[in-house]
């Protein structure tokens, strides 16, 4: 009885194991998917991340900066949903000219940049001085007309404060 019971055991442990390989192998699966999505939105709009830089810094593109900063400011709301995502999609599409599977691919891109600045309340205050830095007060007003459309009333307080700081990295305020 006891051997028969030992048998049942290493069937289950045997059975445990595999099942948690078989999960990590898709989890990893998933991360390698995601990197790529990343690198090709990186590609397609010509971001090269530059040595002993922050990404941010490495910022060629007002689009991608401005992508960022709406992506960044709509994680700020308290409980982003997936009507404001649509939303700041269309808003990229419309203001900035875009098809598509290149808003998109900014979307995926401006989270990249907003996890590489360790969250959104830190990112945009990096991203409004980069995007100046970039296009001067001229890229103020397509920034605005994206998060008007994109941002759901009322804003949140997070959202308010990072108006903000967008004014005081452009001079506004």
């Amino acid at each position: 009885m006891h051997i028969i019971i030992g048998i049942i055991g290493i069937a289950t442990a045997a059975y445990f194991l595999v099942m948690r390989a078989r999960h990590g192998a898709e989890m990893a699966t998933e991360l390698m998917d995601v990197a790529q999505d990343v690198a090709s939105a990186a590609r397609r709009f010509g971001f090269r991340r530059r040595q002993n830089m922050h990404p941010v810094e490495s910022i060629d593109d007002i689009n991608v900066a401005i992508g960022a900063l709406g992506t960044a400011f709509i994680a700020l709301d308290d409980l982003p949903t997936q009507e404001g995502r649509a939303q700041l999609d269309v808003a990229l599409r419309k203001h900035l000219n875009l098809d598509g599977p290149a808003a998109q691919e900014l979307e995926v891109l401006g989270q990249w940049l907003v996890e590489q600045c360790n969250g959104p309340t830190p990112a945009v205050p990096r991203l409004a001085k980069r995007l100046r830095t970039l296009g001067g007060a001229d890229a103020f007003t397509p920034l605005m007309r994206v998060i008007q459309t994109s941002a759901t009333p009322p804003l949140s307080t997070r959202q308010s404060e990072a108006l903000d700081d967008i004014k005081r990295a452009f001079r506004l305020q």
